[in-house]
């Protein structure tokens, strides 16, 4: 049960505000700090750069089986693509991850003996714009390893390596590799081609898969006055390769290569990776290092027992655990069979043994607060114990595609020092995608009560009716399954503030279009009726899948507006009006880099008097940015 004396002091104050995670945190410290220290803090406007922090640690989350989450806040992962690579030139290879286009998140391997272990250090590695692939490849043969990259759109960008042994130092060579005759040379953006010194003649090869499930060959042959290769066209159908995926038995797609040697016979070995393939292909070199064979029949890998996935998997090859051979780390980007299936479990690592074979060791390497894909956060003190728990909701279920899940982390440590464990998902609700659920006291009982949205077109109201059996979730009754309903689109995101003064809380709705809809809740303190007034409220249009916040960001003493977007980061506009009359102004937005599909909500995380900003996404996990200490 929600803290009584919590929910009466909201409700009793001016501008009463529903108690998501924003407006709990404020009721919670009203008692210990002004309104304007909590908004403002210390001075330092939430427009500020200076005011936000970016955190991936320091708040302890378990999941269900009390393991440590070991990288809560990276925000998810849908379709991770890795590579392994030493950048800093200590001898053990660093991981990257590319999830999001024109950046490379960077793990240093921080680990002085035994098997690796990764720890996160920038989502942008070196600020390098790499499209939507990247390969680290020793490109002019000197001993360390290049980049090539995507240039917009389908070409093959090249940075060099001007830092030797290491820390490597990336300068952009040229934005477009071309052949002899001065052509670019073009490489689908949806296949991510591969290069390595295939036959050991001193000169690189660039292999690049095709949709039609052949591999084009170039080799390099020349160097300009910049030391950039030139290649020449050797054939457009490497080896008489031609990949047809396992779907249907017919189909070519898009694709990813790995080349190594995997077997440590002194030749590359081949990887392929297809979107109509559930799993991964090996081809392995039969010939010799100067002379390779590749014209085997492609077999399902791990030979012993092949991994399945939705498909189209990315491999990445190198000595993970540091016992001499080649292990595998292997993203799945979600191909024709259900991506749905790997919003979650999506990157593999494979450990070969003494005997060559390859045992798959986890398929969450990097483990974050992940429950799927387009992630929407909410919070309240659920169980009554004076803290704030999370609510964490996904799109759709990666096991029932027929509905989305409401996922319980219990806070079990407490307001100032914060510990969340998982507790399964939110029983007993109807089938539905999407849920948006938004808190509030609307029948004047003292407890918070539910604003429940979902991808349909209305709003579900659920009375809270004291404590639930299981010690940690409310009674949760319905009350009205449409107790708001859009006059046009769907995918409802609530938020609950009183717009017009009157004591009651009134219910903003946002939704895939990007408008807001305005409903005033005309029933009182002692049960909601909620009014449309506006289906376009104040004109404001976010521009696709706007999530409102109500909270007072400024410190003036009544409710000012953020709004989450699609692609267009948290826009913030301040209530120029009134408690009573409220009138939004946009500004500058909240200055930091929020996920696609952003779903904000405004908090006190760590007790420290101030509201820091948690977000869900599109991939599923959680963004956090604290705020920062200190006079603006």
């Amino acid at each position: 049960m929600a803290n009584p004396r919590v929910a009466r002091l909201a409700a009793a104050a001016p501008g009463a505000r529903t108690l998501t995670l924003a407006h709990l945190a404020l009721a919670l410290l009203a008692l210990a700090a002004p309104a304007a220290a909590l908004a403002q803090n210390g001075g330092r406007p939430v427009q500020d750069p200076a005011a936000w922090e970016r955190i991936v640690y320091g708040i302890e989350f378990r999941d269900e089986a009390g393991v440590v989450i070991d990288h809560p806040f990276l925000g998810g992962f849908n379709l991770p693509r890795p590579q392994l690579a030493d950048s800093d030139g200590d001898g053990d290879l660093d991981l990257f991850i590319q999830e999001r286009s024109n950046r490379v998140m960077f793990f240093r391997n921080i680990a002085t003996s035994g098997a690796s272990v990764y720890r996160w250090e920038t989502d942008n590695f070196e600020d390098l714009p790499v499209g939507e692939w990247y390969r680290f490849v020793d490109v002019d043969l000197d001993g360390d390893l290049d980049l090539l990259a995507e240039e917009l759109y389908s070409y093959i960008r090249y940075y060099r390596n001007d830092g030797g042994a290491g820390p490597a130092s990336y300068v952009l060579a040229t934005d477009t590799l071309k052949d002899l005759n001065g052509e670019p040379i073009f490489s689908d953006r949806q296949n991510i081609p591969n290069a390595a010194d295939i036959d050991c003649d001193g000169f690189l090869d660039l292999l690049i898969g095709r949709l039609t499930g052949t591999i084009t060959r170039y080799e390099a042959e020349t160097l300009d006055a910049d030391g950039i290769p030139r290649f020449r066209h050797i054939t457009d159908s490497f080896e008489d390769i031609e990949i047809i995926g396992a779907f249907q038995g017919t189909m070519h797609g898009a694709n990813t290569m790995a080349l190594d040697d995997v077997d440590q016979d002194g030749d590359h070995d081949l990887f392929w990776g297809d979107f109509f393939e559930p799993g991964l292909l090996l081809i392995q070199n039969t010939g010799t290092c100067a002379n390779p064979v590749l014209r085997g029949t492609p077999r399902s890998w791990p030979l012993a027992d092949p991994v399945e996935t939705s498909g189209y998997n990315a491999p990445a090859l190198g000595d993970v655990d540091r016992d001499g051979d080649m292990d595998l780390v292997m993203g799945v980007l979600g191909g024709a069979f259900n991506p749905n299936r790997s919003s979650v479990d999506n990157l593999h690592l494979f450990e070969q043994g003494s005997d060559g074979a390859f045992t798959e060791v986890t398929r969450r390497l990097i483990r974050a607060v992940d429950v799927g894909s387009e992630s929407y956060p909410a919070f309240n003190d659920l169980d009554g114990d004076g803290d704030l728990d999370l609510l964490l909701s996904n799109k759709i279920d990666f096991d029932n595609v027929r509905t989305g899940h409401l996922y319980v982390f219990e806070n079990t440590g407490s307001a100032t020092a914060p510990a969340f464990t998982a507790r399964g998902t939110v029983p007993g609700l109807p089938d539905a995608y999407h849920y948006a659920p938004a808190f509030g006291d609307l029948d004047g009982d003292g407890d918070d009560d539910l604003i429940l949205g979902q991808w349909r077109d209305r709003v579900a109201y659920y009375r809270n009716d004291g404590p639930g059996a299981d010690g940690i979730l409310p009674r949760w009754t319905l009350v009205d399954s449409a107790a708001a309903t859009l006059t046009r689109g769907r995918n409802t995101t609530p938020a609950l503030g009183d717009l017009d003064g009157d004591g009651d809380l009134d219910l903003l709705l946002g939704e895939s279009s990007g408008t807001l809809n305005y409903y005033r809740n005309d029933g009182g303190a002692g049960g909601p009726e909620f009014v449309l007034v506006s289906d376009e409220y104040q004109d404001i249009d976010i521009g696709r899948r706007s999530v409102p916040v109500l909270v007072d960001l400024d410190g003036d003493g009544d409710l000012d507006l953020a709004a989450g977007s699609e692609v267009s980061g948290i826009r913030v506009f301040i209530n120029e009006g009134s408690r009573r009359r409220a009138r939004f102004v946009e500004t500058d937005p909240v200055p930091v880099e929020a996920p696609a599909f952003a779903t904000p909500a405004f908090a006190d995380i760590d007790g420290d008097g101030d509201l820091d900003l948690v977000s869900g996404g599109v991939g599923g996990g959680l963004v956090v940015h604290m705020r920062t200490g200190g006079a603006g």
